[in-house]
């Protein structure tokens, strides 16, 4: 794999907006180390697959110290399950919490401080609307919400270090996620624009947060929603 183009890690590479991240960094230029347990789709010279369960701490943990000299951190790994009140599943919520806010820890705690010395980097973690809170969405919501938490307070560790984190926030997108048979009892619902938001919509926000005409833009959560945001 050629080492004199920039290296971004990229969890959830292998589907939805993982995948369109993924084909975004490759067209883009960049090097693509892409983690997930899932088979790699991707296929290109400067792509390579890492197969690892994110949800599975000692495997991340070996994961990440073989990356080195990553130029960016881009956590777009996800997994939704849903349930009202009185039917919650503490298994549902650990499993969301260790993929969502386990894995970042994981990975940023192995990478940010190399980019910091480096006195570069971007990180990029793909949190969710769902975040301000929704009706049989607790645990989702709470994992997606504490990604804000970890992006405000790294990005105030490295601000003045050439290191810019934030959070990319989409409403409902169109991804295989929509369609999992564990939702079908909470359908996604239509931003006012009268669809869902496009992975290719993602990816291109994303791929702006990892350039240099971001460098200025940090510890911030982006809505990219559709309108849904406009209601107050």
């Amino acid at each position: 794999m050629p080492n004199d183009t920039p290296l971004a890690v990229l969890t959830g590479s292998s589907s939805g907006i993982g995948l369109a991240i993924g084909r975004a960094l490759l067209e883009a230029g960049w090097t693509v180390a892409g983690l997930d347990l899932a088979p790699p789709v991707l296929s290109h010279p400067r792509f390579r697959s890492v197969s690892v369960d994110l949800s599975d701490a000692a495997a991340t943990d070996a994961a990440a110290a073989s990356l080195t000299g990553a130029a960016a951190l881009v956590h777009a790994a996800g997994v939704l399950r849903v349930g009202p009140l009185g039917r919650l599943q503490a298994d549902d919520a650990a499993l969301m919490w260790q993929l969502h806010v386990g894995a970042a820890e994981r990975l940023a705690n192995a990478l940010l401080p190399a980019m910091a010395e480096a006195g570069r980097g971007r990180v990029v973690l793909v949190g969710s609307r769902v975040a301000q809170g929704k009706a049989g969405r607790s645990q989702y919501a709470a994992t997606k919400a504490a990604l804000t938490g970890l992006a405000r307070s790294w990005a105030a560790e490295v601000v003045a270090r050439g290191v810019t984190v934030n959070v990319v926030s989409p409403a409902a997108t169109q991804t295989a996620m929509t369609q999992d048979p564990a939702r079908q009892a909470a359908p996604p619902v239509l931003p006012p624009i009268g669809r869902l938001i496009q992975p290719d919509e993602i990816a291109a926000l994303v791929l702006f947060l990892l350039s240099p005409a971001a460098a200025a833009i940090t510890g911030q959560d982006i809505a990219i929603c559709g309108g849904a945001s406009l209601p107050r």
